[in-house]
């Protein structure tokens, strides 16, 4: 007896670069895994750096009575934690912005040139979504 509400199994196929291997099962459920982990474990740290910021800005004041080096030293440690929210929010970005291709199909694909990304490439940087021609010409705009 056919059981009717079995699922069909998609079979996800990535775009190879010429002269790499094409993917098998396994290294597409690694790559998916990977960018999964790397969405919990971004969130978590964005969520970790905002609540820090957010403590460093309550326990601010306007520096009434507080000495000079005090207060640039606070305000330096408010930048650098400013700073390091707002790089792990756009890693935590890159890695949704992956992720979803994924879901989607579309992952793979340098968004520039519309050439395959490569399979090296994405198994070395997941979140990758410019093929290595492509990221070379924009890190030297």
């Amino acid at each position: 007896m056919l059981d009717c509400h079995a699922m069909p199994k998609v079979t996800i196929t990535l775009p190879v670069a010429e002269g790499e291997d094409p993917w098998t099962s396994g290294e597409i459920e690694e790559v998916r895994q990977e960018l999964q982990d790397d969405v919990e474990r971004l969130s978590a740290a964005v969520q970790k750096s905002q609540a820090e910021l957010d403590e460093l800005f309550s326990e601010s004041n306007d520096g009434a009575g507080r000495d000079a080096a005090d207060v640039g030293s606070s305000n330096f440690e408010r930048d650098q934690e400013m700073s390091l929210v707002r790089n792990a929010q756009l890693i935590l970005d890159q890695a949704q912005n992956a992720l979803k291709l994924f879901e989607a199909g579309e992952y793979g694909w340098c968004e520039s040139c519309g050439k395959p990304i490569g399979k090296d490439r994405l198994q070395i940087f997941p979140r990758a979504t410019l093929c290595v021609e492509c990221k070379r010409q924009a890190e030297r705009r």
